[in-house]
């Protein structure tokens, strides 16, 4: 009982500390998005050409994650179309299970399919992994070209990461638009 008392107030305290960040202005998420992309190209040259070929991708430019059994991660991002800002995106998610650790990443989820992008749009008011779509999480390392054909309509690349956290997930996060001043 204390153990889950104790992961339940560590989640609440990483979900506050988390609010604290939300919501940062467009300019300022625009900005931070441009860092992780020149960033994401920096560590693989063939990123560019990749995302060029995209229909669109989502930047999520700081995802904090923590967890004691008990866990949880949040992000802002930014969703461009021909490297244009086309909208504010949260991500969120909570976790219960063997996990421990706190880690903090950078991830582009690329659309590879018109079917795919429609489909976020046209949900992304809220949009939830597994339920509205499943997001295939690259195997990949900055020798190897990003230039492979993905079969998988969304593709997930994570760089940037600092700590460290025992597994990596996609399951039941959610998507939700945000509107940045």
């Amino acid at each position: 009982m204390k153990m889950i008392k104790l992961s339940t107030l560590i989640l609440a305290l990483f979900l506050s500390l988390s609010t604290l960040s939300m919501a940062k202005s467009a300019k300022t998420l625009d900005h931070d998005a441009n860092m992780a992309i020149n960033k994401f190209i920096a560590e693989n040259k063939s990123a560019d050409a990749f995302l060029v070929k995209a229909k669109a991708f989502l930047v999520f430019p700081e995802i904090k994650e923590a967890g004691f059994f008990v866990g949880g991660k949040y992000g802002e991002g930014v969703l461009r179309i021909q490297r244009t800002t086309k909208g504010y995106y949260s991500m969120t998610a909570a976790s219960i299970g063997m996990q421990m650790g706190v880690q903090k990443y950078s991830m582009i989820i690329v659309f590879t399919t018109d079917e795919a992008l429609n489909k976020f749009l046209l949900d992304s008011d809220e949009w939830e992994t597994e339920i509205d779509g499943k997001i295939a999480v690259a195997e990949w390392n900055s020798k190897e070209e990003i230039d492979k054909d993905y079969k998988d309509p969304m593709v997930a690349f994570v760089f940037d990461s600092k700590g460290l956290m025992g597994s990596f997930s996609m399951e039941g996060t959610k998507f939700k638009k945000i509107k940045a001043d």
